[in-house]
């Protein structure tokens, strides 16, 4: 299924600065009490998903988070959350390995647990995992036997953003506040919406242990200070305090419009392969792939949407250029059978042109050598 993320019901209030950081807290016009998220803390140890019987997934997976919901309006308490290792005083002295089955699975007490960004991320790996549909002679033996497996790509630690930890550490929660879109040298970073206010008051800090694209961290290294937006007012018109009022409410309202519809148009503007994972009674759990548009931005994530459609829960990846190509190529691959003339003819370039732009996206494993061999020397004969 094709679809935009719907953000009815949230708007952007003035943002706030750090550094090369600019947070814009997301606000409710009212709470979903019905739906509730808490958090689920595993510690510093590497996390094993079986994703399958066949297939395994390995991260650093610090926290989960915990769906429960009710078929009516009666509200329910978010569980507190506390940052730090799991179960004890300071780290053990070896690697803690911690299994989890699947990304998202009924807990005995009829709650959700899934792992939060692990669920797109993993979605975005599986993509054309299986390697060629149809075993063309390009393919190598490695290509036809196990696909794309081992497939890995790297991401970094909040705590290893510049500014993040202190941005986050600093921010003024608003009342009525159910999420934020995190900006670095502003560039849209991520975005994090949750049902309720006590929700995210709960969930705040775990930002700063979720994972941020390459692209995002270099962006936070070597990105200068943003400025601040300050709201003028013209003091020709404000005769009283509803002047005043009346005049601080068009500023926020411009300042939303002006976020949405410019600092975070490459999300919301975008269309969007959505994947349902889980239904959650009167919600459903999906995550979602991009079109891979080349030289745009590209996000992938996970959502709740009611029977609307509407965003209950939102949590986004950005991926960098060099990914973005990597589901390009996959996605074009994929669309003709895994046959590279029909492929690269669909892409406006030669056979050698688009097999050496996989060799580029690190794909060049899937290629038999003496193919590869022949593209790059008819890039030196050309």
């Amino acid at each position: 299924m094709s679809a935009r993320l719907d953000l009815t019901g949230l708007t952007a209030a003035p943002s706030q600065v750090w550094g090369g950081v600019r947070l814009v807290p997301l606000v409710r016009d009212e709470p979903i009490t019905d739906l509730r998220l808490h958090a689920e803390l595993y510690g510093d140890g590497l996390g094993v998903v079986a994703v399958d019987r066949r297939t395994e997934y390995w991260s650093y997976i610090p926290h989960g988070f915990v769906a429960t919901w009710s078929g009516d309006d009666f509200p329910s308490a978010a569980y507190g959350t506390s940052l730090g290792p799991a179960g004890g005083h300071g780290a053990p002295p070896r690697v803690p390995v911690r299994a989890h089955r699947r990304m998202a699975r009924r807990t005995e007490r009829d709650e959700l647990r899934f792992l939060p960004l692990h669920l797109a991320l993993e979605g975005y790996l599986a993509l054309h995992f299986g390697g060629p549909t149809v075993v063309w002679d390009e393919w190598s033996q490695r290509a036809v036997r196990n696909g794309l497996s081992p497939r890995e790509e790297q991401a970094y630690g909040g705590a290893e953003v510049r500014d993040l930890a202190d941005a986050l550490k600093l921010f003024e929660i608003h009342p009525g506040q159910c999420g934020v879109v995190v900006h670095l040298a502003d560039a849209l970073a991520a975005a994090f919406v949750v049902p309720h206010p006590d929700d995210y008051r709960a969930l705040h800090a775990t930002l700063v242990q979720d994972m941020y694209g390459e692209i995002v961290y270099q962006y936070a290294t070597y990105g200068a200070p943003v400025p601040e937006f300050r709201a003028r007012l013209d003091g020709a018109y404000v005769r009283s305090l509803a002047d005043l009022r009346a005049a601080a409410g068009r500023q926020r309202a411009e300042w939303s419009r002006f976020h949405d519809g410019t600092m975070a148009a490459g999300l919301l503007d975008a269309s969007y392969s959505v994947r349902r994972v889980h239904r959650l009674g009167n919600y459903e759990l999906s995550r979602f792939l991009p079109a891979f548009r080349p030289r745009q931005e590209n996000h992938i994530g996970e959502l709740i949407t009611d029977h609307r459609g509407r965003t209950a829960y939102l949590k986004t990846f950005r991926l960098s250029e060099t990914q973005a190509r990597r589901g390009h190529l996959l996605s074009g691959l994929g669309d003709h059978d895994w046959h590279l003339p029909s492929t690269a003819a669909a892409l406006g370039l030669t056979e050698a042109q688009f097999g050496l732009r996989l060799d580029s996206a690190g794909l060049g494993f899937l290629l038999r050598e003496d193919v590869l061999a022949h593209y790059r020397a008819s890039k030196i004969n050309g």
